[in-house]
């Protein structure tokens, strides 16, 4: 694997487990209400971490877009799911597992399919 796609997956596991914290606790908590400034502050950071993820993906695959927009998809699915299960208690069903594995694939076609 190249450097770009290892910096890459660091940027874009980070911003989604983060932006998984601004927008889902925020959701469940009612963040917006009590911390309006500090939520949307957090939207500055959290952008720029997606915009590296972005431009090292595409550094990694020549310029293409799709791949890392992808692999980003697939990594956000699982970051949803684990952080869903650990944080809110929400179980796995047959349908997200089955959407698991299809994020996985897709990553996997993205990353070693040429």
């Amino acid at each position: 694997m190249n450097r770009h796609l290892l910096v890459g997956f660091a940027f874009g596991l980070a911003a989604q487990i983060l932006t998984f914290l601004q927008l889902q606790v925020n959701v469940k908590l009612g963040l917006m209400q009590r911390y309006p400034v500090a939520i949307l502050l957090s939207s500055i950071p959290l952008t720029w971490m997606h915009i590296m993820a972005v431009q090292n993906f595409s550094l990694a695959f020549g310029g293409q877009l799709w791949p890392g927009r992808l692999i980003g998809f697939g990594v956000g699915i699982i970051v949803f799911t684990i952080m869903g299960m650990a944080i809110f208690g929400e179980g796995m069903s047959a349908k997200n597992a089955a959407c698991i594995v299809l994020a996985l694939c897709i990553m996997a076609i993205q990353i070693f399919v040429k």
